[in-house]
């Protein structure tokens, strides 16, 4: 009778089966990633056809500055540098940040452009409830 040692170091009597077995155990609470993004997609969208948004980050800084945005969306592919430039500004402006699963071309086309933007301030959300939506979703 032997236990097989698994890759997250669980033991179990059945033989693991790869690297399926440890994701099957983790938490289930959570939403999954895919349906969070698109989620967040379909609402930045009503976002840029109903409010005010402004693209890229020199311009979100202006905005950041002035006090006019209430939330900024940054992708995951931002340079650090301008990440953490703009999570300063968002501290000091008690602004909501939001950081996009996807790339920058992810964000791009998720706003309905056919270029990269690595930075997206929302100014007026519209008729979309993404302020609520994302505030209550993201724990960090």
């Amino acid at each position: 009778f032997f236990f097989f040692q698994a890759e997250d170091g669980i033991r179990d009597v059945e033989r693991s089966r790869g690297l399926g077995d440890v994701y099957k155990r983790q938490d289930q609470g959570r939403m999954p990633k895919k349906i969070a993004t698109e989620n967040i997609n379909a609402k930045l969208g009503i976002v840029m056809r109903s409010g005010k948004a402004l693209l890229g980050h020199s311009q979100g800084l202006k905005a950041l500055r002035k006090g006019q945005v209430k939330m900024v969306i940054v992708s995951s592919n931002c340079p650090n540098l301008r990440k953490s430039e703009l999570e300063y500004y968002c501290m000091l402006s008690k602004t909501q940040i939001y950081h996009y699963m996807g790339t920058n071309t992810d964000l791009g086309a998720a706003c309905g452009r056919y270029h990269r933007v690595s930075c997206v301030s929302i100014l007026e959300a519209g008729d979309s409830d993404i302020l609520g939506a994302v505030s209550g979703s993201q724990t960090d």
